[in-house]
């Protein structure tokens, strides 16, 4: 019945649900057209360019020559180059208990959702309604009827049908920009997931420095009670002085006030795992580290900029914030022009629910109606409220910009840190074997008689210095390691999007499909004017 009643709508009706289709599809979407940014043309990340590769420190773990690869692409699981079960299982574990890593999902998963309903505002809205009441007939003020049945029920149905006319493409532009927040956004969680397992990695790391601190002042520490002995034995039989050996128990006690601080801090990485990892303090994961369990990879990627820019999740996600600050402008700029409603209503009226939407026993009607509204004076709110969407533009673009150069300060740091890393554990490697040399002939000799306490102290004093600095020197390669596939982006683009872990948002997240294309090494000169800073301020005239 209701089709056959639907078939039955007025001509005008009829009519004006044609226009509408034909202005939908004729009419223009007003506001700035996203264009993305032409990729940065620089060809090198430092002025003064970069080594082949690192500096190698021979006899000493972890003093492998790095080598720079431009054509080299990261792996998606890239901290699995330091070859670390233990290392692999935590950071699994932390992408899924991860606290921020699940805020960031449901983040997205937020944003994708109010894209859809945005996007649905494209579409007719079609709503039915309908009501059943129980009336009875007074007999005072009607006739009696002829069955004597005063009560009767009334039904009524509605259904209407309502269009909002997107004829300069403002609920588009809504769209779009909704869209863009949502790519952003799944590059956040991209950026999240990243920011995670780098934080794991430096948290192991400096987990395995401080064990080796702690390991070099214990070694120093027994030396010096060693020390101590022999005085106190010397001192027994008159050949030392009560002040030398008072002088050797205050350097040992200086020794042993360091490893509290040590341990505290050794606590506190092990409670920063736990909290990567989901979970409290109360249970530390049962992995320790040490810089001896830990390879050092030999070859370092090294993405060109064109190509860093688009694996770097905070550039994408500043690109598509720019995406979404210019739809902005567009939406801004259609609520300035007029708003058309295009109506669509049938309904019936009966009073039996069996001949409703029947034409012979039930009251039938149908009806269209369009609506145009136009603002014409607000005191200038649109036109403000648009100038604050261009301003906003103009903001999300310097945004980009700055994190464009952010970008490459990251890598120029990165490459410098491997660089001068490398040669800051060949000096240490070399000062803590002429330290422990040193010491070994003094301790000989003060077995001898022929060297004084003084002798003994800064023996000890600089191998203990020496010692500590070779293994932060040793740990800091590793975390410039880390730095550098942090700085390059990760690798999430070769990530499988039905891992269990964490799914790639690969189509979402548009990611990068294409290899890095071979690069000889090392990059070509700069040139005295680069163009690091292009942002996606590009785009084409506003149309109407």
């Amino acid at each position: 019945m209701i089709t056959s009643a639907l078939r039955r709508l007025s001509a005008p009706a009829a009519a004006a649900t044609k226009v509408a289709a034909v202005l939908a599809l004729t009419g223009c979407t007003v506001g700035p057209d996203f264009v993305r940014a032409d990729p940065p043309k620089d060809k090198t990340y430092l002025a003064s360019g970069t080594a082949p590769e690192t500096v190698a420190t021979r006899d000493v773990l972890g003093g492998e020559a790095q080598r720079f690869v431009g054509d080299l692409d990261i792996p998606a699981q890239w901290w699995q180059v330091y070859k670390s079960k233990p290392l692999d299982d935590l950071i699994d574990r932390s992408m899924k208990a991860n606290p921020d890593i699940q805020s960031a999902i449901q983040a997205l998963k937020a944003a994708q959702e109010t894209a859809k309903a945005q996007r649905a505002t494209l579409f007719p809205t079609v709503g039915l309604s309908g009501s059943a009441t129980q009336n009875q007939t007074s007999t005072a003020l009607a006739p009696v009827p002829s069955n004597n049945n005063t009560v009767y029920g009334l039904f009524n149905g509605l259904l209407n049908v309502t269009y909002v006319l997107d004829l300069w493409g403002g609920n588009r532009r809504a769209a779009e920009s909704l869209e863009a927040l949502a790519e952003s956004q799944c590059f956040l969680l991209e950026a999240a997931y990243l920011s995670l397992s780098s934080n794991v990695v430096v948290t192991a790391v400096t987990e395995a420095s401080l064990r080796g601190q702690i390991a070099a002042t214990e070694r120093t520490i027994e030396i010096q009670r060693q020390s101590l002995a022999l005085l106190q034995r010397r001192m027994a039989i008159g050949q030392s002085a009560l002040a030398d050996v008072a002088t050797q128990q205050a350097a040992l006690a200086q020794s042993e006030a360091l490893l509290p601080p040590l341990r505290n801090q050794l606590s506190q990485q092990r409670h920063l795992l736990a909290q990567l990892t989901g979970q409290t303090t109360a249970h530390i994961p049962a992995e320790t580290f040490q810089l001896e369990a830990l390879t050092l990879p030999q070859e370092l990627p090294v993405s060109l900029p064109s190509r860093m820019v688009e694996q770097r999740p905070d550039v994408r996600s500043a690109e598509a914030n720019v995406h979404a600050a210019a739809a902005d402008v567009g939406v801004a700029t259609a609520n300035m022009l007029p708003q058309i409603t295009l109506g669509l209503s049938f309904g019936s009226t009966a009073t039996d629910l069996a001949t409703l939407f029947s034409p012979e026993l039930g009251a039938t009607f149908a009806g269209g109606a369009t609506s145009i509204t136009q603002t014409l004076v607000d005191g200038g709110a649109l036109s403000a409220k648009r100038r604050a969407a261009v301003a906003t533009w103009e903001q999300a673009k310097a945004q980009y910009r700055s994190t464009v150069l952010t970008a490459f300060r990251n890598v120029a740091d990165s490459l410098r840190a491997l660089e001068n890393d490398a040669v800051t554990l060949k000096a240490a490697a070399d000062a803590e074997r002429a330290a422990k040399l040193s010491l070994e002939i003094t301790q000989r000799r003060m077995a001898a008689g022929d060297a004084g306490i003084l002798d003994i102290l800064n023996a000890e004093l600089t191998y203990q210095s020496a010692a500590m600095a070779l293994v932060q020197a040793r740990a800091a390669r590793y975390s410039d390691t880390a730095a550098l596939f942090q700085a390059l982006g990760g690798g999430w683009w070769n990530r499988d999007s039905t891992g269990a872990l964490n799914p790639a948002q690969r189509a979402t997240c548009k990611a990068p499909t294409k290899p890095p294309k071979p690069q000889p090494w090392p990059d070509s000169a700069p040139t005295s004017s680069n163009a690091t800073t292009d942002g996606p301020a590009k785009t084409t005239g506003e149309r109407i």
